[in-house]
């Protein structure tokens, strides 16, 4: 890759619009709380738990996500990982995130709700008041278990609901479909929650129709198989929905065969809202910029293709209208300069 290529991609302002903070647990901190916590994990080093990041699907991938998160007991610990995932995200010039969260994989092990999200929430005030980054909290259902579930974990956030801007959809997606969460996700819009869903990353191309028609998300985390349906596709770009792609994700679980064959150039060609994001860094092999050059140098993206997806990115944020408006003039500006 060319030296400007990377300068760019590494210094221009970005946003995430797709981050699950569970994944962003590196093995040096899992090992480190874990330790703090007198909890046994199956792994005797940190060098084990790197060995053990090694996964051919999203089931497999899900098992260990689970048994990292499993140490993660005490507010400080909830803190401690979100603060290491935005002193990454400074390093790479990461201005805003929208950063998902799983409340059920942690009270179903008997974690209160309110040490989730504080612990998570306190580290973002820091980050604004440290570092100058915003960021809004998306608090994500899993899928693999039942609506009733997700009914009874949105009743205990209501507490908290100005600290959360969205629910999403995560997990198992087969067999899993958008419809079968139509109630919680009512609900959420009626407390005046916005919506997002997982669809078309495993799923088939339905799962975004009904993610659109029944969730009616804003945003589809994933939708690589919407190109598979040129109705969708029309739909996605005339509703000019954001799809939040995640190169390194969709190679590691094998979504795609080869990153070289992965379908963002195309999104982009088709005028979908394609961004990119790093879904699970910790597990996937990078960050938003290891993401940026990875398909950079698979698919040959130019500079001007990187400074739409990063404006992409900022225009499908949830931000309110005047930040996003700065934000979006601050990226014009450097591309401006640097392009």
């Amino acid at each position: 890759m060319e030296s400007k290529i990377r300068n760019f991609i590494n210094k221009i302002p970005k946003c995430e619009l797709h981050l699950h903070i569970e994944g962003s647990f590196e093995p040096e901190l899992m090992f480190k709380i874990a330790k703090r916590n007198k909890k046994n994990i199956p792994y005797k080093s940190i060098e084990e738990i790197k060995a053990a990041y090694k996964f051919k699907n999203l089931q497999e991938f899900l098992d260990i996500y689970y048994a990292g998160a499993s140490v993660l007991i005490h507010e400080q610990d909830f803190y401690d990982m979100t603060w290491a995932y935005i002193e990454k995200i400074h390093e790479q010039n990461v201005i805003h995130t929208e950063i998902m969260f799983d409340p059920q994989t942690h009270t179903a092990r008997g974690i209160s709700f309110d040490t989730v999200i504080n612990g998570i929430h306190n580290a973002l005030v820091d980050a604004e008041k440290k570092f100058g980054i915003t960021s809004k909290l998306i608090m994500s259902f899993l899928r693999h278990l039942d609506e009733d579930s997700a009914i009874e974990t949105l009743n205990v956030a209501m507490p908290h609901i100005k600290k959360i801007t969205a629910v999403g959809l995560d997990s198992s997606e087969i067999g899993n479909p958008p419809e079968k969460f139509k109630h919680v996700f009512a609900l959420a819009r009626t407390a005046g929650l916005l919506t997002v869903a997982h669809a078309g990353e495993e799923g088939p191309s339905e799962y975004v129709h009904t993610a659109l028609d029944i969730l009616k998300v804003s945003r589809v985390d994933h939708g690589n198989r919407a190109l598979e349906d040129d109705i969708l596709v029309q739909e996605l770009v005339t509703r000019k929905i954001p799809l939040t792609v995640c190169p390194l994700s969709n190679d590691k679980l094998q979504v795609v065969s080869d990153l070289k064959e992965h379908p963002l150039k195309k999104m982009l060609n088709k005028g979908l809202i394609a961004t990119v994001n790093s879904d699970d860094p910790a597990y996937f092999g990078g960050y938003l910029n290891e993401n940026f050059i990875a398909i950079t140098e698979a698919i040959n993206l130019s500079i001007e293709d990187i400074y739409h997806l990063v404006i992409n990115a900022f225009s499908g944020s949830f931000l309110d209208q005047k930040i996003k408006t700065k934000y979006l003039k601050q990226v014009s500006a450097f591309y401006k300069a640097n392009k």
